[in-house]
């Protein structure tokens, strides 16, 4: 099955240290990334991906959704399926702490918050319920492993 066409914008607002954000999303990862986690009944997508500072994301998520911190990444979504209109916004500095924290390249951080922000795009969502939750976990798993990509929530194997 081909994948549906996308129209992208990709921003990266200016603030320090913003080159390393921006090596690690050549336009055509985060391209390839969004379109494979578009759904079958996705025909088209428009896109808009903004890369933002501490303040600009803390006063997003302040000002919809009432939560006074800054978050890895906010969807705004549109219009869903057949053609899928949204906005993913990734805050870089907590983007760059979770990757660190998590021993994980930055890019391969983006890859996982941009397909997670783009199943929300499309009426996925983990805090209804813990079923909710799991579904979306699988989903987000199999779309990074057919990118190539490690499952971001495997657990590392215990040592006897």
């Amino acid at each position: 099955m081909p994948l549906p066409p996308l129209s992208l914008s990709l921003q990266i607002a200016r603030f320090d240290g913003a080159g390393a954000h921006r090596a690690a999303l050549p336009r055509h990862h985060v391209a390839r990334w969004l379109r494979h986690a578009l759904g079958g009944e996705v025909q088209a997508a428009e896109i808009t991906v903004r890369v933002v500072d501490a303040e600009e994301g803390r006063a997003l998520n302040r000002d919809y959704r009432h939560k006074d911190y800054a978050t890895n990444v906010l969807t705004f979504d549109y219009s869903g399926a057949p053609v899928v209109a949204a906005d993913l916004v990734l805050c870089a500095p907590v983007v760059a702490r979770e990757a660190a924290e998590l021993r994980k390249p930055l890019a391969e951080h983006y890859a996982h918050l941009l397909v997670h922000g783009a199943l929300h795009a499309q009426g996925w969502d983990h805090e209804t319920s813990e079923q909710d939750a799991v579904a979306m976990e699988a989903r987000e798993s199999a779309i990074l492993q057919a990118l190539g990509l490690p499952d971001p929530y495997a657990r590392p194997a215990r040592k006897r």
